[in-house]
């Protein structure tokens, strides 16, 4: 689908009652470009451009609490699981945890062991068995899937005491693992190479990896148990996840966009990195604000540098349930943008919105995860763009789970998946640009159900798609739920808070 772009300020739509009014045309500029008709959904013809004009901040939820999984839930997780070691005749399932990735650890288990690993042990029978060091011994009380526990120390911290020291090996035997039992290796990372025999390779500590194959076992990494794309037991989400996951999306979302309304010439990074974690949760990436270059002597971290008119700026937050970021110039006008790149909105910021627009008006329960792929390079060139990542990816506990969305793929896109519109164009010698955001998939029977549980967020998520239609001017099919208040709202020029990027039709 083609686009045409066009800065020029047109009428804002009128003011938003609740939003249950029909979407209004903009008048807009007599002069603007117009792409040749082409046909909706409904099969009248449109025409369609990327236009930057005022839009009202989007803010729809009220103030919300974190959501516990259920015991059902957990149960539930736990049966996936069981099923998928049947189908690949695994006697036991070895699920290694350290704080940074340990994600498919605490799908079953609840919890995370924070600065120590632990392993969980689960046998084919539906048996549990947590290893765990000196100050995690007392989460097998809290465990959401029942457990014994067998204290190693090698997993404390250096020069604990190593009290009931002995072989790992010996630990594992004690625990059950036996000679010839087929055992599963779930790390983190999907090994998906065309070199390497991907089964064979462990992500986990070697310490452990060689423990278990001395107690006996005979090993294959099943991390794809947990995050294939195809039928991993974590692509998808009941209701009573997508509900606990849109805490820390909706979170990230409102972290990013205080900080944006807080931008001025002389704050500085230190003072907008302030706002840009909130409720003591643990962010699940890096919390990013930049101002100018990034990483002057390797630093990571926001800084007391303090920003300036004209500088390239970038914020990012995310925690448990999704990321938001967004990137673009401290500027209120395209004026005042850097000498060579005053024409960043039609040369970079607007190709990339459409791109942001077509992949939200295409995707839909039952898509593929190739043709989603095609559509956002028929409108965002990749030779042209140099965007490298996959166009979007799954999201859960970690920001980055796994990804449908490549080359040729045929894996349909799920009901109850999660996902991150993270598109990353670039081209030299500009800033970046970027609105990246969280969405759900639901079909009818999930959407039914998630307002069943929750009546209001289900009222909160349809105030979202309504100011995304009718102030963005973007279609979402009925599958398309927004996990947060921002999705799609893009202030590529961030210190004009009035004008945002959008679709006019």
């Amino acid at each position: 689908m083609n686009f045409y772009f066009w800065s020029e300020s047109c009428p804002a739509y009128s003011k938003i009652s609740g939003y249950n009014r029909n979407i209004k045309a903009g008048a807009g500029s007599e002069s603007a470009i117009r792409k040749p008709d082409i046909p909706t959904r409904g099969g009248e013809s449109m025409t369609r451009k990327v236009i930057w004009d005022s839009a009202p901040v989007p803010r729809f939820h009220p103030q919300r609490q974190p959501v516990f999984l259920s015991d059902q839930t957990m149960k539930e997780r736990r049966d996936k699981i069981l099923t998928r070691m049947a189908e690949h005749q695994l006697d036991c399932l070895a699920v290694y945890c350290d704080l940074e990735h340990g994600s498919n650890f605490e799908y079953l288990t609840g919890f995370l062991t924070r600065f120590e690993e632990s392993v969980l042990l689960l046998f084919k029978t539906g048996r549990a068995v947590l290893l765990l060091g000196n100050e995690n011994t007392k989460m097998v009380h809290t465990s959401r899937i029942p457990a014994t526990m067998l204290h190693v120390p090698f997993f404390s911290l250096p020069n604990q005491p190593m009290t009931d020291d002995g072989r790992l090996c010996d630990f594992f035997t004690q625990a059950g693992i036996e000679a010839g039992m087929k055992i599963g290796v779930a790390g983190w990372k999907l090994f998906t190479s065309q070199a390497e025999e991907n089964s064979t390779l462990f992500d986990v500590p070697s310490f452990i990896v060689e423990a278990l194959r001395q107690a006996g076992g005979r090993l294959i990494n099943a991390t794809g148990l947990f995050v294939d794309p195809r039928n991993g037991a974590r692509i998808t989400n009941n209701a009573n996840e997508l509900i606990h996951y849109e805490y820390g999306a909706s979170l990230a979302s409102d972290c990013v966009l205080r900080a944006m309304e807080a931008l001025a010439p002389g704050k500085t990074e230190l003072e907008i990195g302030s706002l840009m974690n909130a409720e003591g949760q643990r962010p699940s990436v890096v919390t990013i604000f930049s101002t100018g270059d990034r990483f002057e002597k390797a630093n990571l971290y926001p800084r007391g540098k303090a920003i300036q008119l004209g500088d390239k700026l970038s914020l990012t937050t995310g925690y448990k349930g999704g990321l938001t970021s967004r990137a673009g110039y401290a500027v209120s006008d395209p004026s005042q943008l850097p000498e060579g790149v005053q024409d960043y909105l039609e040369k970079l910021a607007m190709p990339y919105y459409a791109a942001v627009a077509e992949w939200l008006e295409t995707i839909h329960v039952g898509l593929g995860g190739g043709e989603l792929y095609e559509h956002i390079e028929r409108v965002l060139p990749k030779s042209q763009y140099h965007w490298s990542l996959n166009p979007g990816h799954l999201s859960a506990d970690e920001e980055w789970l796994c990804s449908p969305i490549t080359p040729g793929s045929t894996i349909p896109l799920a009901s109850g998946m999660l996902f991150q519109i993270d598109i990353i164009p670039s081209l030299p010698g500009y800033g970046g640009t970027g609105a990246e955001s969280t969405v759900a998939l639901a079909d009818e029977a999930l959407r039914c159900q998630i307002e069943k549980e929750d009546p209001v967020l289900w009222e909160t998520i349809r105030q979202r798609r309504a100011y995304i239609q009718q102030e963005l001017g973007i279609v979402l099919h009925e599958d398309v739920l927004p996990m947060c208040d921002t999705v799609a709202y893009y202030r590529p020029l961030m210190l004009n808070r009035e004008k945002v990027l959008k679709i006019k039709r």
